[in-house]
């Protein structure tokens, strides 16, 4: 399926610039809602292609699934060359330092000064579509990509209710305390993470931390490790596409 085929729509959403696209069947009934967050540094609209390729990995299980891509509401500068956004800053200079050194970067004791706002922001975005779309917090999935995935996994582990999937393409380990505390009450959950080996940017120890907190909470993930770097690969597209189908059906 092609991405000029599906219903796409822009709008704002509770404080959030969205992207909404409805896939075959959103106007007969919605079954499920998956929200996906960009990463550090991208346009808004970054992962909105994915919604196509998700789409085409599971060919007409996804029928009646909206998607939303919220972009982050930092606007960097770049001078007016694209359109560059961020949920939380980061120090480039320190991260440049640590790349360099080859040492491992660890955010576990991290938690951002900006990170409970942008929860709070994105739980309105999801609370908003769900009542919009009649829909509730066990057909939602929520996910994303590096900055945008550690956030999504902070709302699913947050929020009241357990939601139904959380996609963790190439995140970490952050805010350490707080995920342990609140993981016991996510048994439920669903989670595909996936992480390249050769990461520079969030080294694959991170990726192995979090997994552990799942572990040892009996969350059940597909964990995906990957040669390559800091990208999603074609298999972790078709085991989110095959979660959210797991979870709407």
């Amino acid at each position: 399926m092609s991405q000029s085929s599906l219903k796409t729509e822009r709008r704002k959403v509770a404080e959030l610039e969205c992207v909404i696209i409805d896939s075959p069947g959103c106007d007969e009934s919605i079954r499920g809602l998956v929200l996906l967050c960009h990463g550090f540094g991208a346009p808004g609209e970054d992962l909105v292609p994915c919604a196509a390729e998700l789409f085409a990995a599971v060919p007409n299980q996804l029928r009646g699934v909206r998607f939303v891509f919220p972009a982050a509401p930092i606007v960097m500068d770049t001078s007016g060359m694209f359109d560059a956004r961020a949920w939380w800053p980061i120090d480039m200079d320190q991260l440049q330092k640590i790349m360099e050194s080859k040492a491992v970067r660890d955010l576990r004791k991290e938690k951002p000064d900006l990170l409970p706002a942008r929860r709070q922001q994105l739980m309105e975005v999801m609370d908003a579509v769900q009542r919009e779309a009649g829909i509730n917090p066990a057909k939602t999935i929520i996910g994303g990509f590096s900055q945008g995935a550690m956030l999504a996994t902070d709302v699913a582990l947050a929020f009241p209710e357990t939601l139904g999937g959380l996609i963790i393409w190439s995140g970490t380990l952050l805010n350490e305390k707080e995920w342990k505390r609140l993981a016991p009450d996510k048994t439920g959950l669903k989670v595909v993470q996936s992480h390249g080996k050769e990461d520079p940017i969030l080294p694959f120890e991170g990726a192995e931390w979090l997994r552990s907190v799942f572990a040892i909470n009996q969350i059940k993930n597909n964990f995906i490790p990957f040669p390559g770097q800091h990208t999603i690969p074609l298999q972790a597209i078709t085991a989110a596409a095959e979660m959210i189908h797991s979870v709407v059906e």
